[in-house]
């Protein structure tokens, strides 16, 4: 298990889940129990019967619809596991590396404004308005932090080609904890600043 406090800080799936469940309640005026009775008594077999008939006969679409498919067809397992569980996971053969993503985790959490969320392949941080960096390892023996960040690639700032828009095009690899450094600190939190 994790011996870092700062894991306790981070956010799992069910920030998600709540976030599904506040909207569908806000779309519908109905819970997700309401929903889920409600597509049992229908007679709803399945997820795709089920978003076909939330979307046509109540006009209920995309996240507001997998709270209800959670509830009646149960999570994803990685869903179910908590922010120790998923760091543990994604460090588990890569014990070396672990401390990286423990320094990024303690800025992370000793920084004002940045919530911490846990996926199962990497760590996600928010600011208040959105996404601005995403720690991944990436292979045996880097970790890359890439940047929602509006700023010229030089040095260990790297150019990432990506997709129409996805915003993540900058990046820093980080090969040991001494990376993790007053420079790549220095862009995490100009990119806080800058999605804030």
């Amino acid at each position: 298990m994790s011996e870092n406090p700062h894991v306790k800080a981070a956010k799992t799936w069910q920030t998600m889940v709540d976030s599904n469940q506040d909207l569908l309640l806000r779309k519908s005026g109905h819970d997700v129990r309401w929903w889920a009775e409600r597509g049992l008594a229908q007679g709803v077999k399945n997820d795709a019967e089920l978003r076909d008939w939330m979307r046509d006969e109540h006009g209920i679409t995309g996240y507001a619809q997998y709270a209800v498919s959670w509830e009646m067809f149960g999570y994803p397992e990685f869903m179910l596991r908590d922010a120790d569980q998923l760091l543990d996971g994604q460090y588990a053969n890569h014990p070396g590396l672990r401390p990286i993503a423990d320094a990024l985790l303690a800025w992370s959490a000793e920084t004002d404004g940045v919530e911490i969320q846990m996926r199962k392949g990497y760590v996600s941080l928010h600011s208040p308005r959105r996404k601005f960096a995403q720690v991944t390892r990436t292979n045996n023996t880097t970790v890359d932090v890439a940047l929602r960040l509006d700023a010229p690639a030089e040095g260990r700032l790297e150019a990432v080609k990506v997709r129409e828009g996805d915003f993540f095009d900058r990046r820093v690899r980080l090969r040991s904890i001494d990376d993790v450094d007053d420079e790549l600190l220095g862009y995490l939190a100009e990119a806080l600043e800058q999605n804030s």
